[in-house]
């Protein structure tokens, strides 16, 4: 057992989520932090500043494991306050802490964390509704990566007056190569601490095979894990699509029903995330199938067996950007993309305060006026709601492409 102190690492690198995590441990007897594996959220809750000492136990420790099992409310009343690291391993905890948390409500008595969605898991019953706050910790952002602890300038562009967006944008330099952080993806040790390429390759091995032959089994039973992965290589190869499960089935010789179950397991485990479409009550009918991207590009790109990254990844990079940005905002905000039976379409839409940002993501350094068609249509379909297009591209130009529309560079936003 680590009792810890409430004490910061000055090494540490701040993350955007701190600040929503303190309010929620001040705000609510249990605290859920979730997210994929290697995201950091181990290192996140045991350095918590925190008034009181507080024991961190985590069920990758096979005693500790056994003995949440076994004696579940022995376990959690243990102490008056605690962390409990992997959760997912022992859905009867759950209970327990229901329980504890029923006979003594106090802000901040549990602070759990899991490598799974613990409300998409069947195996595990108990929600905790009403007594828990859920946050979801993403791999790195780069502004994190760069030791800034925050996200992208979402906020900042919807309290912003429009007018003024390139004169904000130009006060940000911090320039790269959107390749490079699309390589080195989100994951604190590859994307931080291993610089050769070989060696992050290493690491995403080890990582995958990790995945595949203890986590994603502990969540469900899966009959061919060779099937399993080209399932994921497959997905990988379609970043940024629609999710066609018939395709995905043909292309990886496997019944639909199986298609369906194992993107479900994908989806809870934090590796595979559907942006829903957009939509309002008007008449007009737009495609509701879910698009699909990946939690971290680095990791789809080593999955996809793909060496140079693609617009996809660029936009997966700017997605990843947008939750980790949206899990600081209360009340929540949310992210989509849009397209019409006709063919219009924008990657993402952001709904935040009752207003909408679309944004297009563009590879080239010299975006054209076509490339905002997109843009212009969605704010003649809604322009009331909306705010002025933003069109984010690889060059380094920022001016009014088209009206209403803003053409700048990706790295001045995220």
């Amino acid at each position: 057992m680590i009792i810890i102190h409430g004490v910061k690492d000055p090494q540490l690198l701040p993350r955007a989520l701190q600040a929503t995590l303190d309010l929620a441990m001040r705000s609510f007897p249990v605290v859920v932090v979730t997210g994929s594996r290697q995201t950091g959220k181990s290192t996140l809750v045991r350095y918590l500043a925190d008034d009181e000492p507080r024991p961190y136990l985590t069920l990758d420790d096979l005693e500790i494991l056994e003995r949440s099992r076994r004696e579940p409310d022995a376990l959690v009343r243990s102490a008056d306050r605690m962390t409990l690291d992997e959760v997912q391993r022992s859905p009867d905890l759950l209970l327990a802490v229901k329980r504890s948390v029923d006979d003594r409500r106090a802000p901040g008595r549990f602070l759990l964390t899991g490598s799974a969605n613990l409300l998409l898991l069947h195996k595990i019953s108990e929600s905790l509704a009403g007594r828990a706050a859920y946050l979801t910790l993403w791999p790195l952002t780069r502004r994190e990566q760069l030791g800034l602890g925050g996200t992208g300038i979402w906020s900042r562009l919807f309290s912003t007056p429009e007018r003024e967006w390139p004169d904000l944008l130009r006060a940000e330099t911090l320039f790269e190569d959107w390749r490079a952080l699309a390589e080195r993806g989100g994951y604190p040790i590859p994307a931080r601490e291993l610089t050769e390429p070989a060696a992050r390759t290493l690491w995403l091995d080890g990582y995958t095979r990790t995945y595949l032959e203890r986590d994603i089994q502990e969540l469900s039973s899966i009959a061919s894990l060779v099937d399993f992965r080209r399932l994921m290589r497959a997905t990988c190869l379609r970043l940024g699509n629609l999710v066609n499960q018939t395709e995905l089935g043909r292309d990886v010789g496997m019944p639909q029903p199986t298609i369906l179950r194992h993107l479900g397991l994908l989806e809870a485990s934090y590796q595979l995330v559907r942006l829903p479409a957009f939509a309002t009550n008007r008449t007009k009918r737009l495609i509701k199938t879910p698009k699909i991207y990946w939690c971290d590009t680095a990791l789809a790109l080593h999955l996809a067996g793909e060496t140079e990254p693609r617009g996809a990844h660029l936009e997966n990079l700017v997605l990843n950007d947008l939750f980790a940005w949206r899990e600081t905002q209360i009340p929540r905000s949310e992210i989509f993309y849009w397209r019409t039976t006709g063919g219009d379409e924008v990657d993402f839409v952001i709904e935040h305060q009752n207003r909408l940002l679309p944004i297009e993501i563009k590879t080239t350094e010299k975006p054209r006026l076509a490339d905002a068609r997109g843009l212009t249509v969605f704010r003649q379909e809604y322009p009331a709601e909306s705010l002025p297009g933003l069109l984010l591209h690889g060059g380094r130009e920022i001016g009014w492409i088209a009206d209403g529309v803003l053409a700048a560079p990706w790295w001045t936003v995220i």
